[in-house]
């Protein structure tokens, strides 16, 4: 069971107390632990892995790895935060790199159909664990707040590299996210199975484009934010 702190504002995974002497290894230790968990998640299981198992190929002890996760269902979610932050970083990256000229709708489907090599690993422990939320409603609630947080920053960063492209969303925001994850995820599915008849992002580089441009318009003159200086944005304000 995910365990869970209530009665205090929105609920949230209880955090670990962070142990006395804490020094700058911490986040090392902690990175470690998160890519030998997604390993050996990827490799045995999400159930079936076991936390000497992750202990052993991150190289710390089991004292390291419950100074850090109180579970393996916190490890998920955190390796679900780290995910989600990369996913999103690297994509505003790219879309902070176009020039005025290439803020298209085809463009910027283009991008957001990109596959990582590394994607396989990640699809293999998510779906596994959201079998897991399915049959377990306390770890399916939290699972839940930690997709809301993912579809929140997408919806915010959709709404202004819309607007750089001269157009706005005519549905839902929240909406038009879950159609993006559900088209990613349901495509990669059929795209690991039949790899050779469907490569990974080959469903949202085609049907993608038509999509935006079905649930979009464009803006009225002068509302456009694209070109010169605003195409470029850091940190807090950057397009995803």
């Amino acid at each position: 069971m995910v365990g869970v702190r209530r009665g205090s504002g929105p609920d949230e995974l209880e955090e670990p107390p962070v142990p006395k002497g804490v020094t700058r290894r911490r986040p090392r230790t902690r990175a470690a632990l998160l890519k030998a968990a997604l390993e050996t998640f990827a490799e045995h299981g999400f159930h079936a892995a076991t936390i000497e198992q992750i202990c052993e190929r991150a190289g710390y002890t089991r004292g390291a790895y419950y100074s850090n996760f109180a579970s393996k269902e916190e490890l998920f979610l955190a390796l679900f935060d780290e995910h989600s932050e990369r996913t999103v970083r690297r994509l505003a990256e790219s879309i902070d790199a176009l020039t005025a000229e290439e803020y298209t709708l085809a463009r910027l489907a283009e991008l957001a159909s990109r596959v990582e090599p590394d994607e396989r690993d990640w699809y293999l422990v998510t779906t596994e664990f959201t079998l897991h939320a399915i049959r377990d409603p306390q770890a399916a609630w939290v699972l839940a707040r930690h997709d809301e947080r993912l579809r929140a920053e997408i919806a915010r960063g959709l709404t202004l590299v819309l607007r750089r492209a001269g157009r706005e969303l005519t549905v839902d925001a929240d909406r038009f996210a879950r159609l993006l994850i559900a088209l990613r995820e349901g495509g990669l599915a059929q795209s690991y199975v039949e790899p050779d008849a469907l490569p990974p992002g080959s469903l949202e580089r085609q049907f993608l484009p038509g999509f935006l441009e079905a649930s979009t318009r464009e803006l009225p003159e002068g509302g456009a934010r694209a070109g010169g200086d605003q195409s470029k944005r850091s940190g807090s304000d950057a397009v995803i």
